[in-house]
């Protein structure tokens, strides 16, 4: 049974599966709608969620770059559409960050069980996957990160960027390799700062908004409240 569950899930080498999704661009066939694109599936656990903000926010900023190298990005949860929606304009209001490409609703959670995105333990909420697919539809890579650390979205990108050059030149590529060429370092939202757990309930949450203006904390929402890191 286990290893039937682990045959299931895709692995590099392997075609993405064909699938019909439902996006904040309207219905999507992967992996025909990026034929002859690399593009880069992203899931996140939830929609209004600090850590997925902020990754969100530093995608969106690094968009231009990789559609430089000719990538398309496309996120995913298992949040309904609306909620996506609503999320993109809290982003775009509160951080004056568009979110130029779509998110998938997998409210279903159909595609998050195809890929492996969902945790062992029983939990409805996706991981944070990647999942980087060529031209021909053929996974590249794929990472998994858990709910609790944000990724670096610029390692991302140098992955993307060094299988190209891989492909293009018959080279591989050697540890930390294109490192120094990349700009950003940290979150462009809230720097080297921390997040603090999201408020459980009213009271916690009007505990966090108190702290906030007292200016011990810094908040953008009642659910996104952060600090720096005591040293």
């Amino acid at each position: 049974m286990e290893e039937e569950k682990i045959n299931g899930i895709p692995r590099i080498g392997s075609r993405f599966p064909e699938v019909e999704v439902d996006t904040t661009h309207g219905k999507i066939k992967l992996p025909d709608y990026y034929k002859g694109k690399w593009f880069i599936l992203f899931s996140h656990p939830a929609d209004f969620t600090p850590v997925c903000t902020t990754e969100f926010v530093e995608f969106a900023k690094m968009y231009p770059k990789f559609k430089e190298l000719g990538v398309e990005l496309i996120g995913l949860s298992v949040d309904q559409v609306y909620s996506h929606i609503k999320w993109v304009e809290w982003i775009n209001q509160k951080t004056e960050t568009e979110v130029p490409f779509p998110i998938i609703a997998d409210h279903l959670g159909k595609l998050a069980s195809m890929l492996g995105m969902l945790p062992e333990n029983g939990g409805t909420n996706t991981v944070r996957a990647v999942f980087v697919v060529d031209p021909e539809g053929i996974i590249r890579a794929i990472i998994y990160y858990p709910p609790e650390v944000g990724r670096n979205i610029t390692e991302i990108y140098r992955l993307v960027y060094a299988l190209q050059v891989s492909d293009r030149e018959k080279v591989t590529l050697p540890a930390n390799w294109y490192v120094d060429k990349l700009e950003w370092k940290s979150s462009h939202l809230i720097g080297d700062k921390v997040i603090i757990p999201p408020a459980n309930s009213i009271g916690k949450a009007k505990e966090i908004e108190e702290k906030a203006k007292k200016k011990e904390i810094e908040m953008l929402d009642w659910w996104f409240a952060y600090k720096e890191l005591e040293k």
